[in-house]
């Protein structure tokens, strides 16, 4: 675990959770609710982190914890990192994504192996001036194993990690397609990045929610097949965490 060397860090105090290892990050509000729902968390029973929601099980400290939501880079980061000096070591993080790549499609399940970062936080990480970062981690292999084990159909490879939604130029789209980049959204890369830094591990899922392969957006977010496919990554999840 690296040292907290900067002039401000996040600190478990007398009053912080006692969370355990084993964290569940959720970016969208609703997957955060059927996760709740599915783990037995009452949705009125949580500890404000920020502006999110931390759920934990009050009578069991040091068992799984979940929050969220949340967007963006800077502000996952600052979730992670409060989750890890809290004491998790052990982190999925469920988000949703666009699709860039025409081999992908809406409700399509996605395991980032390698993520370009184009966001602003995983320099201040160690990333130094590397775009690309390869996610070697212990639970991405868990991951994958749960996925092939309940015959989910799901897609791994590069990811491409943006602050500027509404910058995807579309020859920045072209180049990441003719560059293998599957899907882009907004946290993982800074996500990795993080947990590289700390020494902790973590796998990300993704759900494709909308499609930019045709440099024409595409919204999928209603789309019964992406409800579908987020609801199986929630049950999945839960399959996975009493092995972790």
């Amino acid at each position: 675990m690296q040292n907290y060397d900067a002039v401000v860090n996040p600190q478990k105090t007398k009053s912080s959770p006692d969370i355990g290892p084993v964290a569940v990050m959720a970016a969208t509000r609703a997957d955060l609710s059927y996760l709740c729902q599915l783990l037995n968390f009452s949705r009125d029973d949580f500890q404000p982190l920020f502006m999110s929601r931390l759920y934990f099980d009050r009578r069991n400290p040091g068992g799984l914890s979940v929050t969220g939501p949340f967007v963006g880079a800077p502000y996952a980061v600052m979730l992670l990192e409060t989750l890890i000096a809290w004491g998790a070591r052990h982190i999925i993080f469920i988000g949703w994504c666009g699709a860039v790549s025409d081999r992908v499609n809406i409700g399509d399940v996605i395991l980032p192996t390698s993520v370009y970062i184009d966001e602003g936080t995983s320099k201040h990480y160690g990333t130094g001036d590397n775009p690309k970062l390869q996610a070697n981690f212990p639970m991405v292999s868990k991951v994958r194993q749960m996925l092939v084990h309940h015959n989910c159909d799901f897609q791994e490879g590069a990811v491409w990690t943006t602050d500027a939604v509404y910058r995807e130029i579309p020859r920045v789209v072209t180049t990441h397609q003719q560059n293998g980049i599957l899907a882009v959204e907004m946290e993982i890369s800074a996500l990795y990045s993080v947990a590289l830094f700390r020494g902790v591990d973590l796998a990300g899922i993704l759900v494709v929610s909308d499609d930019l392969s045709t440099l024409s957006w595409r919204p999928g977010f209603k789309h019964d097949r992406f409800v579908q496919g987020r609801q199986t990554v929630c049950r999945l999840i839960k399959e996975l965490l009493p092995g972790l």
